[in-house]
């Protein structure tokens, strides 16, 4: 009798990450920017609200539950389609805070920037967070400036921080998941990474392609007042990919998606398909993966669809037992391929 193969068997133990220095993949948000966290931050400031290693933390004051998150904005270039570094930095938060529910209050915005960074851009970059604090229906109340000699940064970075209200009594998290749940993708991946990749490199399409940015708290709204949500996420660094492996991870559960219901712009598919790379693994800046449970899965959907932000939203896949920490998906022609856990960089400085 054979070898009886194992999902855990079909993980690939390359490459080796230990390394004496920061790699630029200690900061994609795949397996590298994981075992950072978990070896260094997670080890040294250990407690119950980081180890669950959420976007955000939920934390209790005097009876309230809030949720808070911080996040740094390093994108190269600063401005690009469809956004830029401050819109970017405002839409990211306060789409971290809001993943577990929680309705977004006040926002902090740090500012490092460079000596002889145009005053032009900088009023340009505070405009657009203005304009996008104020879609979101936030305030930023406090912040930080800091400038660098010239050649000691590059342009401008922004660190924003953000605190949110938890109203609802679910416990919305990515250890929650379980056997039978749909898996929700609210709209077309791959948007931001293909958008920054492009002005970076000074392509151009036939059909342009622009970021996604763009805040989800009102989309997660909707998806709360339905009920029956038990994880969300804001698929950024390492793209769709990254979240479901998190996801299978941390609830030690499988996932199982297909391929032909994961909906691809064709401009950025092609675009993909010339740089060589998986839009599964692309960042986004304004989707959400929802993992609902199967008796509320489609009146969620429902709900999204009713969304500007979620009219494309499709079930994707679903939550399976016995495959512990593995996503899989099958095919358009109807083969099993393994969805692992980014290790590499594929685009750095991409938020």
């Amino acid at each position: 009798m054979g070898k009886t193969i194992k999902p855990e068997d079909l993980k690939c133990p390359l490459p080796i990450t230990g390394h004496d220095t920061i790699q630029l993949s200690h900061g994609s948000g795949g397996r590298m920017s994981n075992e950072l966290i978990s070896k260094l931050f997670v080890w040294a400031f250990d407690n119950p609200a980081l180890r669950k290693q959420d976007d955000q933390a939920v934390v209790e004051v005097n009876g309230l539950k809030l949720s808070f998150t911080t996040d740094s904005f390093v994108v190269d270039p600063i401005f690009f389609p469809g956004g830029d570094i401050g819109d970017l930095a405002v839409n990211g938060t306060v789409n971290d805070i809001c993943m577990n529910g929680a309705t977004p209050l006040y926002l902090s915005a740090g500012f490092i920037i460079e000596e002889g960074f145009p005053l032009k851009d900088l009023q340009a970059i505070v405009i657009s967070m203005k304009r996008a604090a104020s879609e979101a229906g936030v305030q930023i109340v406090t912040g930080d400036t800091k400038v660098v000699n010239k050649g000691k940064g590059d342009k401008i970075f922004i660190n924003t921080a953000g605190i949110g209200l938890i109203e609802h009594g679910y416990d919305i998290s990515s250890s929650n998941l379980k056997a039978g749940d749909a898996i929700i993708l609210s709209g077309t991946i791959a948007d931001h990474g293909i958008a920054v990749m492009s002005k970076r490199e000074n392509l151009s399409f036939e059909t342009p392609i622009t970021s996604d940015t763009a805040s989800l708290n009102r989309l997660v709204a909707e998806i709360v007042r339905v009920g029956g949500v038990h994880a969300m996420r804001d698929p950024t660094r390492g793209g769709v990919a990254a979240t479901l492996n998190e996801f299978a991870m941390a609830s030690h559960v499988g996932i199982r998606i297909h391929e032909d219901r994961i909906p691809v712009k064709p401009a950025v598919a092609g675009a993909c398909e010339i740089l060589g790379l998986d839009p599964l693994y692309v960042a986004n800046e304004g989707k959400l993966v929802a993992v609902v449970s199967p008796d509320k899965a489609e009146a969620v959907l429902a709900a999204m669809k009713k969304h500007s932000l979620g009219v494309d939203a499709v079930i994707i896949g679903e939550v399976v037992s016995g495959q512990s920490g593995m996503v899989s998906m099958t095919t358009r022609i109807g083969g099993q391929r393994i969805v692992d856990m980014p290790v590499g960089e594929q685009l750095p400085r991409i938020c």
